[in-house]
């Protein structure tokens, strides 16, 4: 199955932290682009990783023939029209930025969505920015929704401060756009805060489609009530309706497993091969028919409170 999500990549500071190296990739049957990427570095507020890296908060770039994107040859040749970059900050510290680039074409339904909150403007929250591939229709519903705190799938992230997996989006209440996701066939949503831009309110939301998912499971893992140890909070699968089965019982300490090891040090990471891992998430995986795995710290005050993990 085709997802809407075809390459990713981890950016984080070199040793002096003036610049931005490559750390870590997945980009599926996208050769070119990924020997393009190895090669590169950027500096504060420079390419898409630096822009995140000087606005800490998210930047989606719908056109990655726009100048400030220095690989448009490759990405061309790779059929991949956006990026979106999310940084993590441990206080005022930088400690990685996750890219994931979307291709476009007539194929590709769902949507990415950054909205935002200025206190000092507005109570509500509105869209700042998004990728939606085909659904016009869908954008220009975006464009003209605002959520309250704690409404629809923004509302609901801002309010708790967690990320948040809705399901059934064509049916569920708490989605205020269910109607036009029912129509356009997007299913379930992920949303998550971006706590590191000082007072201003952020959330990214991604909108899956059946038919091009986002990603082919999402799961969210917190620490347990102690801090000792990470546990599974929710997910969703199309594949293994009843995630909470496979990893009842199942936690993970500091340094154990690719979860383990962003909750131990901050950093998102990347598994091209997470069916090998030798604990229940490789085994769910493999399960699933799943082959790799990318997982997402969110952080406040310097420490995790959250990894998310995206399954491909």
């Amino acid at each position: 199955m085709k997802t809407f999500i075809q390459a990713t990549e981890i950016w984080a500071p070199s040793r002096d932290r003036n610049i931005l190296e490559y750390h870590a990739g997945l980009f599926g049957p996208h050769h070119a682009f990924r020997t393009a990427t190895q090669k590169m570095c950027f500096g504060y507020d420079e390419g898409l990783p630096g822009k995140a890296w000087a606005s800490r908060r998210p930047i989606i770039l719908n056109d990655l023939q726009s100048p400030l994107f220095r690989r448009r040859d490759a990405a061309r040749t790779a059929g991949l029209t956006c990026g979106v970059a999310i940084p993590v900050f441990a206080g005022d510290m930088l400690l990685a930025v996750l890219v994931f680039f979307c291709g476009d074409d007539n194929d590709h339904v769902g949507a990415i969505e950054l909205w935002h909150n200025d206190p000092a403007q507005s109570a509500d929250m509105g869209l700042e920015d998004g990728y939606f591939g085909i659904a016009d229709g869908f954008k220009w519903v975006a464009q003209h929704t605002r959520f309250a705190n704690g409404f629809g799938l923004p509302g609901t992230v801002w309010k708790s401060g967690m990320p948040e997996i809705m399901d059934d989006l064509g049916h569920a209440n708490r989605f205020v756009r269910r109607d036009d996701a029912r129509r356009i066939g997007v299913n379930k949503g992920l949303g998550i805060p971006s706590p590191y831009a000082g007072d201003q309110n952020y959330v990214i939301a991604f909108l899956s489609a059946l038919g091009t998912p986002i990603a082919r499971r999402f799961e969210i893992w917190v620490p347990d009530d102690k801090g000792a140890a990470l546990r599974f909070e929710t997910g969703q699968c199309d594949n293994t309706p009843d995630l909470a089965s496979d990893y009842h019982g199942v936690v993970f300490e500091r340094g154990g497993g690719v979860l383990g090891k962003v909750w131990h040090t901050g950093l998102p990471a990347i598994d091209e091969f997470i069916a090998s891992e030798g604990s229940a998430v490789g085994a769910s995986a493999l399960k699933a028919n799943l082959s790799s795995m990318v997982a997402l710290p969110v952080l406040e005050d310097g420490r995790i409170k959250a990894v998310v993990a995206m399954y491909f």
